[in-house]
Formats: structure tokens, sequence, C-alpha cells
């Protein structure tokens, strides 16, 4: 069997203000693919996969027109090289924006679909904060979806997906997707798999897929920082047996609405200035200090400064801030050198609605890399060690500060730009905030403009009714 392989995988903010270009991702190109990590688990099914591409970027702003373009163009051109096909497996996130387009994913996989044909059978893998429309629907026959948040299932998720599509293949059944979408767009902070109801929520898909017929149980949460008219949460069920989807997709959307109340954030919140004073006060540590609205995996720019001026404000001390977007500012500090002390003027590069801080520094730790976009600088600030990056990037991992000659584990205070914590980052939180902070991630939902949201929708709606309505795929028959 022959099953093609591709994807643009990205999770894009309609408020933020930075295009997302080709720079910013991480592109793979033919065989190269099946050597990388991300897809090595490819050479253990028995097929013959014809690798494509592959665009993958953290999250950010909508996506430059023209490398999208220019991307869904050479994967459609692949296909129709490597026809005949017998599958094609599309490793996507789903909250790709498009500059100027609703719904990316709807245009590239309805591409897809109209390249291919209506027999060679079409598999994707989400991540669950992404968002689904009918037309995704439509010209999709196997789908699977993340169930944790952090993601730590993502291998296992791409796995399923491609199980699905090679057992299609080799017995000749052919599956079906069946949906329910539930009006209720909350974000990632507030549905952690870590955290009640969501864990509980996301451990009954098992149990959903146990009788005949029900190959995948999968839940989008959606994401909630893209204005546009697909954006909601919903059930996707994929299988052979009507009757056995249709009660499947109905029941989560259901359970889902009944516990909408109960997603609350799972660790303390609070203002910029509370959270400041909770972590400089607290007796224990390291205090790992979240600012949420300008978390970079979420969406966010990454450059605001807000969070240092209040920490430099309080002359705190044992602080460990990592990072700040500023490539000017980096780039000054590799023109200085270890040791130097420099004027700063550091934030507000990229999103020009954020309040830069300008300061002096000593320059303390420079990142070797040939590549200027790669460039790192730890500048000290007082009892503030502040890293400033040349690209945006987040800072999940313990060895994203050991690279940096910095332990977070021997630190009074971390501050990160994140939502709920990595899962290194986590355990050694001692304890964990999370600064409801200003940025196009803004946690306070209820009071991002809304102009394409379908609406009612919890929560920027509370007062309404809501009974499930399952969906077909225009391929069900």
């Amino acid at each position: 069997m022959r099953i093609a392989v591709a994807g643009l995988h990205t999770e894009c903010s309609t408020y933020n203000p930075v295009l997302a270009r080709e720079a910013d991702f991480r592109v793979l190109r033919g065989p190269a693919m099946l050597k990388d990590d991300y897809f090595n688990f490819l050479t253990h099914f028995p097929a013959e996969f014809i690798t494509l591409l592959h665009a993958r970027a953290i999250a950010g702003g909508p996506v430059e027109r023209a490398i999208y373009d220019a991307w869904k163009g050479e994967i459609l051109d692949g296909l129709r090289a490597a026809m005949p096909l017998d599958g094609v497996y599309l490793a996507m996130h789903g909250a790709m924006f498009v500059e100027g387009m609703f719904d990316a994913e709807g245009d590239f996989i309805a591409a897809v679909r109209q390249v291919v044909g209506p027999n060679v059978l079409i598999a994707a893998s989400y991540d669950l904060h992404g968002n689904i429309s009918q037309r995704i629907i439509d010209n999709l026959d196997i789908f699977s979806t993340y169930r944790t948040a952090p993601h730590i299932d993502v291998p296992d998720t791409m796995r399923r997906a491609v199980t699905m599509l090679v057992r299609a293949l080799h017995t000749g059944v052919r599956p079906m997707l069946a949906w329910a979408p539930v009006p209720v767009l909350l974000p990632g902070e507030r549905t952690s798999t870590q955290d009640e109801p969501a864990r509980s929520f996301y451990a009954q898909m098992h149990e959903v897929e146990e009788p005949g017929g029900v190959w995948d149980a999968s839940f989008q949460v959606g994401y909630v920082w893209a204005d546009e008219p697909r954006a909601t949460a919903c059930a996707v069920i994929t299988g052979t047996n009507r009757a056995a989807m249709a009660e499947a997709a109905g029941r989560l959307a259901q359970n889902y609405w009944d516990i909408r109340h109960q997603f609350v954030f799972g660790m303390q919140t609070g203002s910029i200035d509370e959270c400041v004073d909770k972590a400089i006060a607290s007796p224990t540590h390291p205090v790992v200090l979240a600012e949420s609205g300008d978390n970079p995996t979420g969406g966010g720019v990454g450059d605001r400064a807000e969070v240092l001026a209040a920490l430099m404000h309080r002359d705190a001390r044992d602080v460990i801030f990592a990072g700040i977007a500023d490539r000017a500012a980096t780039d000054a500090c590799y023109s200085a050198g270890v040791g130097a002390t420099v004027m700063l003027h550091i934030g507000g590069s990229l999103d020009p609605s954020s309040t830069p801080v300008e300061t002096g520094c000593e320059v303390v730790f420079l990142l070797e890399t040939f590549e200027p976009r790669l460039r790192e600088a730890v500048v000290r600030i007082g009892g503030i060690e502040l890293v400033l990056t040349a690209r945006r990037r987040p800072f999940h991992n313990i060895a994203d500060f050991t690279k940096l000659d910095l332990d977070p584990r021997k630190a009074g205070i971390v501050v990160v730009k994140s939502g709920y914590l990595s899962p290194e980052l986590g355990p050694i939180a001692n304890p964990s905030l999370m600064a409801l902070s200003p940025g196009v991630v803004d946690q306070f939902v209820e009071r991002t403009e809304r102009l394409h949201t379908p609406r009612p929708s919890f929560p920027f709606d509370t007062d309404f009714a809501f009974t499930p309505e399952v969906k077909w795929s225009a391929r069900a028959g």
C-alpha cells in the first residue's frame, strides 16, 4: 500500500499582529522526514510511505499567504507525482489561520481531496486545541486528536491515526466520520487534562470506543484565540457503525456541555502585581510564575516586558526570567560581549501595544551560534537574570535553561511566558503561579473582540440552552 505523508502544523492567534513567515517554520521534505524523530515511527508499518513536505512552527500570528500558497502547491504537486496512492496521512495542528482566509485547514484538506480523488483514504491527526469545520469533516475518512494537555501523547496520536489508515487499507473496510459541535470555547489553561474535570472527561475516551464500530473517539477543546466561524469545541468520531458513532458523539458533546462551569485554572492566578508580590513573599522555592497573556506556545507575541518592570520595581532577587524576544536588544548584547554593561530598550519590538523597559544591564552569557536568528543572551539587572532571544520561543525544558548556564531548580523565582506549566517545569514549581497578564492570548477570553465566533457560545454567552446535533461527513453516504 502506498501512503503519502504531508502536513502544515501551527496554531495562530487572530489577535497576534506578527505574521508567521518561512523562517519561523521547521520544514522537512522528502525522505528526510522518515529519518526525523517526528516521523520515524512510520517505518514500523507495513506500507510504503511517500513523504512530501511537513512545515511546523510554534504558535503565533497569521501565516503569510504567499508561503501557505507555495507549500500547499508543493504538496499538491507531490501528490500528483506520487499517484496512484492508496492513502494520505496529514499531520496537522488544526488552528492555522492564513492571512485573508478563514478555515485554512479546510482549504488545504479539500485541495488534497480534489487531487487524490474520492477513492483514496485520508487520515489526519490533530492537536485538541484545533478547530473543526464541516468542510474538514467532509474531506477526511479518519481522524484522531491528542488526549492530553500539556501534550505528552503526540506520538501516540500520530500512530493511532496511521494505524487506523493501515487497518482500513489492509481490510478494505472504509470508516467514516461523525461530529457534534458544542458551543463552548475555553482556553487550554482552564481545560488542562492534568486537572479536573478535563482529566476524567478525556479518560472516558477508551470507554466510548468500546462499542463495536467506533474506531476512535476524539474531542476538540478548540482554539479560543482564533476569532473565526469554526471556533468551537466538538466531538469527532471515526468508525463504521452509524448508531454507535452517533451515540458516542452525542454523549461526549452533552457531557462536555454539562461540565462547562467546572473548568477553572489549575493553579493560583492573579494580576501581575499580585503574582509578583506572592512570588517574592513565598517561603518556598522555586516559585514558577507563568506570564499567560504573552505565551508564545499559545499564540502570544513573546516580547512584553510588564512582568519584568514589576520585578524591577520591587528589586526582586534570585530571579531567572526566560525570556523576552527582542532581536535588537539581543544583538546589542552580542556586539558588547560578556562582561560589558549596556543600556537596553527591552520589549515592545513586535507587539506595539506593550510597554518596553529601558535599563542598564550586565551581559553575563552569550549562546554560541553561527545563526543570528538563534542568538540568546543572558543579562543581569540587579537580582534578575533575564534571557533575551532573537526569535520568539518558549522555555519549557530544563535543558533550555542549562544550555545558558542557568539552573531553574536553584532559583528563588522562575518566570516563563507560559500558561499551564510544561511536564518538566511543573514538578519543580514550589509553588506555581499564573499571572493573568495582558497580551494577544488573554486568559480573560470574555473581553476579547468577537466578530466571527459563532454565537451564542459559552463563556461569552451564558443564558442559552443546548442539545447535541450529530453531523455526518459527506463521504458517510
